[in-house]
């Protein structure tokens, strides 16, 4: 491998996945970036665990996501390992499918049904937070060496840095954007009912803990509707009538 032209492609693709305006369009980049940079790579895609629940995040092609799935259903297999460490190696390589693999016996199999020859993964994580695993695939057994698992694990850890970014920005994007709508339905609220900004809150409060919906989504209802509910508007911060 040359590794200077892999260093500056590195530093191309790093500026790139920062310029991305979504966290679905930093994701793509990331796995694109690894089936082009990454020798011996066929399809990656990323692997993210809530509890025991696998979503299969920008995969390059359907065997990926079939990986996962499957992953899932066995509740084994070294990408669903991987994003379920916390300490320790982070970094996994499977040479050889094809041979017998002790620790995943029926996903192995089920892999090599979907042309699947070796994998490697890489656990996506920062300072603050684990966030998933990256994992490459091959339809040829042995296509993964040293240097592809170097290469494959620089990517990875730009990639963590540009997905962690890209979450966090669009986590404030969405706080920043209920703040407003919220504001807007308390100055609706505060308007058509006299009500203090304290008694307008506490409505909304109310209403969302009493009917288990979302603050932002009450507020949004406040904003289509004028209002939450029928009934009269009440200052002790009773939800006030949509019409009144």
């Amino acid at each position: 491998m040359d590794w200077r032209t892999f260093a500056q492609q590195m530093a191309a693709m790093a500026r790139d996945l920062l310029a991305q305006e979504t966290v679905d369009d930093t994701l793509e980049r990331i796995t694109r970036s690894a089936v082009r940079l990454v020798e011996g790579c066929d399809a990656a895609g990323i692997l993210v665990l809530r509890g025991r629940q696998v979503k299969s995040l920008a995969p390059t092609h359907q065997f990926v996501a079939d990986s996962d799935r499957l992953q899932e259903r066995l509740a084994e297999g070294p990408c669903f390992d991987a994003a379920l460490r916390r300490e320790g190696e982070r970094v996994f390589r499977i040479a050889d499918l094809t041979e017998r693999q002790p620790d995943w016996p029926g996903f192995a199999r089920a892999a090599r049904a979907l042309g699947v020859g070796s994998m490697m993964g890489f656990l996506l994580f920062t300072e603050d937070e684990d966030l998933g695993a990256l994992n490459l695939y091959s339809h040829r057994p042995g296509a993964f060496t040293e240097a592809s698992e170097t290469a494959g694990w620089l990517l990875a850890s730009h990639a963590a840095v540009a997905f962690s970014s890209a979450r966090t920005d669009a986590q404030l994007q969405q706080a920043v954007a209920t703040r407003h709508v919220i504001g807007e339905a308390m100055g609706i609220l505060m308007g058509g009912h006299r009500l203090t900004e304290e008694q307008a809150f506490d409505v909304l409060r109310r209403y969302s803990q009493e009917n288990n919906v979302k603050l932002r989504e009450v507020a949004r209802r406040v904003c289509d509707e004028g209002g939450l509910d029928r009934r009269g508007p009440d200052r002790s911060g009773e939800a006030p009538s949509a019409g009144a």
